[in-house]
C-alpha cells in the first residue's frame, strides 16, 4: 500500500492534532468539506471543535493564527492557494515575522501554502511564491519535494517556535507516492543529496527535484553523472551543503519553477559566487520559469516551466564549457 504526498500531509496534521491539544486547523473550507484539495478530509469529525472554517479573508485567517499563537496555541492554517496569501501579506510579514523581535513573544504558527503550477490552473492558482517570503527575516520557508519530507517536515514545523510557511506543491499531491510514511527524518534546514554525481551539481527543490532527477537520467546516457541536491528548505539555506557539492563537481546549475527575478536560484548562485567562486570550473547557470504570467493552456504551461528536457539541455551546455 502506497502513500501519496497529499495523504502524507493529512497524516501529519492528524498526528499533530492527536499528540498536542494546542494544535488546531483553521482556513477556508477545511472543516466538513476537507479543504480545497482534501488535505484535512475527516479531521473535523475526528477532532470536533479543532478543525473549523474561516471567513473568506486571508488577512483574518493569519491574524487569528497570530493571536492564538500569542495565547499559547499551535495553529495550522491553510491558504487555499499560495497565490491568495498576498491578501494576508501584512499579517504574515509585518505581524507574524516581526512579533518576537518587537515583543519577545514567540509566534509558532504554520501556514500551509498549496503552491506551484498544474495544467489549466492559470496565473491566479499556480504561482511559486517562496522567494517573496524568504526575503523577510523571521520566517522559515519549507519546500518539501518528497512524500517523506511532506510528512516529517510538517510535523517538525508544528514544533518550531517561529512562523513557518510550508510550501506544498499541488502537482505532487496526487502524482507522487511512497511505499510508507517515514519513521526517521532528516531535519528541516538540511539539504539532501538526492543523487550523487561527479560532473555537475543541480541544486533544486519541490517539484523540480523530480524533473532534475529525470534530467540526470537523460545525461547519464551521454556518460555524464550529475549530482542532484534537494534544498528541502530555502530559508534557512544550507549553503554548506551547496558549497560541498560544488567542490566535488566544479559546476553549478540551479533549477526553480519560480520566476527568475529575485528568486531562490539567484540567491544560491550569489552565495556560491561570493563564498566559493574558486570552486567553479565554469560560470554558474540557472533555469527558471519564463518571466511571464502563468498560462492556462496545458501545452503553454508545460512550455512555461522547466522540464526534464530543458534542464538536461541547460546542463549539457554547462558541461560543454
Amino acid at each position: 500500500m502506497s502513500v501519496t504526498y497529499l495523504e502524507a500531509i493529512r497524516a501529519a496534521q492528524e498526528k499533530a492534532l492527536r499528540e498536542d491539544p494546542r494544535v488546531f486547523i483553521y482556513g477556508q473550507d477545511v472543516g466538513e468539506f476537507g479543504g480545497a484539495f482534501k488535505a484535512t478530509k475527516n479531521l473535523a469529525k475526528l477532532f470536533p471543535g479543532r478543525v473549523f472554517d474561516s471567513p473568506i479573508s486571508e488577512d483574518a485567517i493569519v491574524g487569528v493564527a497570530v493571536g492564538a499563537a500569542i495565547e499559547g496555541m499551535r495553529p495550522i492554517v491553510e491558504m487555499q492557494y499560495a497565490d491568495f496569501s498576498t491578501c494576508g501579506f501584512n499579517q504574515i510579514v509585518n505581524q507574524a515575522a516581526t512579533l518576537f523581535y518587537r515583543t519577545g513573544v514567540k509566534c509558532p504558527i504554520v501556514i500551509r501554502m498549496p503552491s506551484g503550477g498544474t495544467a489549466g490552473a492559470g496565473p491566479f492558482h499556480s504561482q511559486s511564491m517562496e522567494a517573496i517570503y524568504a526575503h523577510y527575516p523571521g520566517l522559515i520557508i519549507m519546500t518539501p519535494g518528497t512524500v517523506e519530507d511532506a510528512y516529517s517536515m510538517l510535523l517538525e514545523a508544528v514544533q518550531i517556535e517561529d512562523p513557518v510557511l510550508f510550501f506544498e506543491h499541488k502537482f505532487l499531491y496526487y502524482h507522487l507516492k511512497a511505499p510508507a510514511l517515514p519513521t526517521e527524518a532528516l531535519p528541516a534546514g538540511k539539504a539532501r543529496i538526492a543523487r550523487a554525481g561527479r560532473d555537475a551539481t543541480i541544486v533544486t527543490y519541490s517539484a523540480m527535484l523530480h524533473e532534475s532527477l529525470a534530467a540526470a537520467e537523460i545525461l547519464l546516457e551521454d556518460g555524464y553523472e550529475l549530482e542532484v541536491l534537494d534544498l528541502r528548505t530555502v530559508k534557512p539555506l544550507d549553503t554548506d551543503s551547496i558549497l560541498a557539492s560544488v567542490a566535488r563537481t566544479g559546476r553549478l546549475l540551479v533549477v526553480s519553477e519560480a520566476w527568475p527575478w529575485g528568486g531562490v536560484a539567484a540567491e544560491v548562485i550569489a552565495r556560491v559566487a561570493s563564498e566559493g567562486l574558486e570552486l567553479l570550473d565554469a560560470p554558474p547557470a540557472r533555469i527558471n520559469a519564463l518571466d511571464t504570467p502563468i498560462p492556462y493552456h496545458p501545452n503553454l504551461w508545460a512550455a512555461h516551466r522547466p522540464t526534464a528536457a530543458t534542464i538536461a539541455q541547460a546542463a549539457r551546455k554547462l558541461l560543454e564549457l
